[in-house]
């Protein structure tokens, strides 16, 4: 009945004559390896393209700061843009990016999802701050936004170890003006947490109040609340945005220091109090900021910390206790110089934890974690870019004098044909509990490779992206009793005609891991292959096939054959796909893509056997009213129990429905 439903609400949908809108979301789906999926920086890199579509950036107006946030462009495509509006003036409209020789089509049609022209600024923009207050009273937009997701089966938990209704639900307010204003508050529940009980008597079990300023004459940036920080390539301090393998190809090895506000549901990695970036001088920038907040963590009996977790999840009485058990209080700050293509900074971080920090270090691989209650990095990034050419670099040190450093140089050979090298050295007695960058491993520590990486465009219609990184860890890993290398390696091909692209994409990587004995190394041999074929004239289409081959202690295997279909049609979006799936474990898993409500973050990872459909529908009603509701169902053919502990369904299916409100005014 529920499969008769769908295919009936897809083919009405489809029924409709449409024309499409940006579709910039198969962007993550090109860029996206298995590691990124699912991971808190990819996540938070979605939700900040999710508020850029929905909020564009003036480009006339943007900073270089600002470009640099967007993912895509490379450090030399931002100086050409700089360059640009600084020779010419404002553009008159987007068309003008074709004449940025280092976009190609793809990335200028990208990069329009997210900016926008305006010739002038509005008047008394520029005038003293209460004016500039005024005005902002006066044209600033509103938006409020409720999201709910209804589980149509019953958990384990939720028979009482949970304590708390089985809806995710959540909230968010925010009030922007231009790229001047930005304030706002968001409320958040996970399924199973208490709502106005237990420890949230106040309602939901996270909130994050936040207000922002940019851009009032000396005053660069002012962030108040939860906010986020990046420095440099991130090996001091970064949960702002993330650098995967393929997508390091696309920014090819930027550095960036940005201070920004925290408006996601994420309750990790966020810090919370007061920063803020002024401008010294001309090309001169200083920052500073101060947080405190409190963080997870379970407890050894001693009182100690074991563990910082970062799950957020409160739905047991054991998760409670763990709630807020650990008070964190950071600063830091750095002194930057950005001028004629060249950067240089000095950034530090400290943070006192108010409990000693004491994992448990007996195994092997975990002998060098972060311990203690005093943390202190230091680091300086450096750079120089010009529209040919790109050198980037950050070297660290931590309180104890363990150095970490990441160099890369990236080479723009007109708009056909750009390559990269990039160098990285995280000695296994370097830590950081904010560090976040380039890495195979997973962490800024225990690591030493070298990446190369080339994007060419021999014509038009062809496109190659392809990767090797080879990376060496001189201590133990988890699963690996000794010093060990990966090698992993990458070639996507892209070819263009008319409405019609097709994309094929290989990964070898070979990994080394214990035998049965631990007495011995052996590899673990992956492939990854996909085909798809997507068509995009007034409506889209995309299929897609994923395949995976496992060689360790055997033979495994998984693969998915799936097809989405996408129609815009004035006020009505209406999305819905279909995939098959049959793999031969979690080591063989496949990831999929599909279309969600506004900031719901949509890949998901498919293991075992069986069948995954979903239709999603957004109306527009009026200028100021957004419902969406979707529909997924997973059935899945080998098993008559989903999960296990209190996520457990006694059942061989799982169906949600998504349900959102947004009402600007």
């Amino acid at each position: 009945m529920r499969c008769y439903f769908f295919w009936v609400a897809l083919m009405l949908g489809m029924s409709v004559s449409a024309q499409s809108g940006c579709e910039w979301e198969t962007y993550l789906n090109e860029v996206m390896t298995v590691e990124d999926v699912g991971t808190e920086a990819w996540e938070e890199v979605y939700e900040q393209l999710c508020e850029w579509a929905q909020h564009p950036m003036d480009l006339n107006h943007a900073s270089r700061e600002q470009l640099e946030q967007l993912p895509f462009l490379s450090a030399q495509q931002v100086e050409e843009i700089v360059a640009y509006l600084y020779h010419y003036g404002p553009m008159k409209s987007l068309a003008e990016l074709q004449m940025i020789r280092s976009l190609d089509y793809q990335r200028r049609r990208l990069l329009t999802c997210f900016v926008g022209v305006e010739e002038s600024r509005r008047e008394g923009e520029n005038g003293n701050l209460t004016e500039m207050l005024g005005k902002a009273m006066k044209y600033g937009r509103h938006e409020l936004m409720a999201t709910a997701k209804i589980p149509l089966y019953e958990r384990r938990g939720d028979q009482g170890a949970y304590k708390g209704w089985p809806y995710r639900h959540w909230l968010k307010y925010q009030f922007s003006y231009s790229d001047h204003v930005k304030a706002g508050l968001v409320g958040a529940q996970d399924a199973g947490e208490p709502f106005f009980a237990n420890k949230n008597r106040l309602g939901y079990d996270y909130y994050s109040l936040y207000l922002q300023l940019k851009n009032w004459g000396r005053l660069e940036s002012l962030v108040l609340g939860k906010y986020r920080v990046s420095m440099g390539m991130g090996l001091i301090a970064n949960n702002s945005f993330a650098m995967g393998k393929l997508s390091s190809l696309q920014n090819l090895g930027r550095a960036t220091s940005t201070l920004r506000v925290h408006s996601s549901r994420s309750s990790a990695d966020y810090l919370q109090g007061v920063g803020t970036t002024l401008k010294v001088a001309k090309g001169l920038s200083v920052s500073g900021f101060l947080s405190y907040r409190a963080q997870d963590a379970t407890l050894n009996k001693d009182g100690s910390a074991a563990t910082i977790l970062a799950t957020g999840y409160h739905r047991t009485e054991k998760e409670l206790e763990k709630k807020d058990n650990l008070k964190n209080t950071t600063f830091g700050g750095n002194i930057r110089y950005q001028q004629h293509g060249l950067h240089a900074g000095v950034n530090l971080i400290a943070t006192h934890l108010n409990r000693e920090l004491n994992p448990n270090t007996s195994s092997l691989y975990r002998r060098h974690a972060a311990q203690g209650t005093d943390f202190l990095n230091v680091s300086a990034d450096y750079g120089y870019v010009t529209p040919r050419f790109a050198i980037s670099g950050e070297t660290a040190l931590n309180k104890a004098g363990a150095l970490a450093t990441l160099n890369s140089l990236s080479l723009q050979c007109g708009s056909e044909l750009s390559l990269m090298a990039l160098h990285r050295f995280y000695s296994f007695r370097y830590t950081s509990l904010y560090a976040n960058s380039f890495s195979d491993g997973g962490g800024v520590q225990n690591e030493s490779g070298i990446y190369l990486g080339v994007n060419w465009q021999p014509s038009p219609r062809w496109k190659v992206m392809a990767y090797s990184d080879y990376a060496y860890f001189p201590w133990a890993r988890y699963q690996v009793s000794q010093s060990s290398h990966t090698f992993d390696n990458m070639v996507q091909v892209s070819y263009l005609r008319n409405q019609w692209t097709v994309d094929a994409r290989y990964r070898l990587k070979l990994r080394q891991r214990d035998n049965e004995e631990k007495t011995a190394l052996e590899t673990r041999t992956e492939h990854r292959g996909r085909l798809s074929l997507t068509y995009e004239h007034g409506w889209s289409s995309r299929t897609q096939l994923d395949y995976c081959h496992i060689a360790f202690r055997g033979q495994e295997r998984g693969w998915m054959v799936s097809q989405t279909l996408g129609y815009t049609y004035r006020w009505l979006r209406v999305n819905g796909g279909l995939g098959y799936y049959h793999t031969d474990s979690y080591d063989s898993r496949l990831y999929l893509y599909e279309s969600g409500p506004l900031y719901n973050y949509g890949f998901s990872q498919y293991s075992g056997e069986g069948i995954r459909y979903w239709f999603l529908s957004r109306v527009q009603i009026g200028k100021h009213l957004h419902v969406a509701v979707k529909m997924g169902i997973t059935d899945y053919f080998d098993r008559s129990v989903i999960g296990s502990s209190y996520q457990q369904i006694d059942g061989s299916s799982q169906s949600d429905v998504d349900l959102q409100v947004r009402w600007k005014f």
